[in-house]
């Protein structure tokens, strides 16, 4: 998904105290095409989570009669994507010439790396309701100008925890791997509940995590959260319970933290302004991104850039 924003680092939803040294945080409210976005990551004061750089959630959203998704071929650099479904079916097109309509339970994995541009649309024929995460990860100085990837997982592990279901579908969880190829060391799993539920999740005490809500009602170490809310918890941390009202979806995300500054602008995640402007450039231009086939429509223009700006965010 393309962020309609040039400008990420923003200040986001108001902060809250949690018990300890934990933190609550609410989402700020986007519009994307006929979808209202609860964006939870980037905040000014925490650029990223582990390498989780970006968390859009969007939905449960009625797409009866309407378009739905709708986002036109766009450039990345620095990331990977990660396209979660909960409700609905979305088709992934890149410039790589992939092709594929991701469904709930299956992952959609695309490495940026260098450079690569993909479109993401409502079917024609798509499902009355539409629910689901976009997440970025940002790639390690090491491996941003890795070669550009597509990988599609329809079957991915699933792990029990106490009263809760799991699904792990990045890193690992309780011994549990998902099959993507990532490049730090972290974790992207799902827990629902399918009846009133108590589970205790293991955590990796040198990552940071962050717990937020997609639907219904619970709560992590004691401390309540809806949809829109996130949960922050620092390293350290062994495990963290959570009770969740029967029909609730939580996600999980944390990883070891990045110690990297990241710059991050419009759909681009670099390290110097100079990333940000040649890459701008390269899309404006035509090179680099290559193009996606089968998307009927323009592609997005990049937004105007502001070099001082830029130069600003970069200190």
């Amino acid at each position: 998904m393309s962020t309609v924003e040039s400008d990420l680092d923003v200040p986001g939803g108001a902060a809250h105290p949690a018990p300890g040294d934990t933190e609550v945080t609410t989402a700020r409210l986007a519009r994307v095409g006929d979808l209202d976005v609860r964006r939870l990551l980037p905040r000014r004061q925490r650029r990223s989570v582990g390498a989780w750089c970006f968390v859009d959630h969007y939905g449960p959203a009625s797409v009866d009669g309407v378009a739905g998704m709708q986002v036109p071929p766009h450039p990345h650099i620095g990331l990977q994507t990660v396209t979660w479904l909960i409700e609905g079916n979305v088709r992934h097109r890149d410039s790589l010439g992939s092709e594929q309509l991701i469904r709930p339970g299956q992952l959609n994995l695309m490495t940026a790396g260098r450079g690569i541009a993909h479109s993401e649309e409502s079917p024609e024929d798509h499902d009355p309701w539409l629910h689901g995460v976009q997440l970025w990860l940002a790639l390690p100085d090491a491996h941003r100008q890795a070669a550009p990837d597509f990988e599609h997982h329809p079957e991915l592990p699933a792990l029990r925890l106490g009263g809760l279901d799991g699904c792990v579908f990045a890193g690992s969880l309780a011994g549990v791997t998902s099959p993507a190829r990532v490049f730090s060391s972290l974790v992207g799993a799902e827990l629902s509940a399918p009846v009133d539920a108590r589970g205790t999740v293991p955590l990796a005490p040198h990552h940071e995590h962050v717990i937020f809500m997609a639907f219904g009602t619970a709560a992590a170490g004691g401390t309540g959260l809806a949809p829109g809310s996130m949960l922050y918890l620092p390293t350290g941390r062994d495990q963290v319970e959570i009770t969740a009202r029967a029909g609730a979806r939580v996600f999980l995300l944390g990883g070891e933290p990045l110690g990297e500054t990241l710059l991050m602008w419009w759909n681009f995640v670099g390290r110097t302004p100079g990333d940000i402007a040649a890459a701008a450039r390269d899309w404006a231009t035509g090179q680099r991104f290559g193009q996606v086939a089968g998307y009927r429509g323009a592609p997005l223009a990049a937004p105007p850039l502001d070099p001082v700006r830029l130069a600003r965010k970069a200190r």
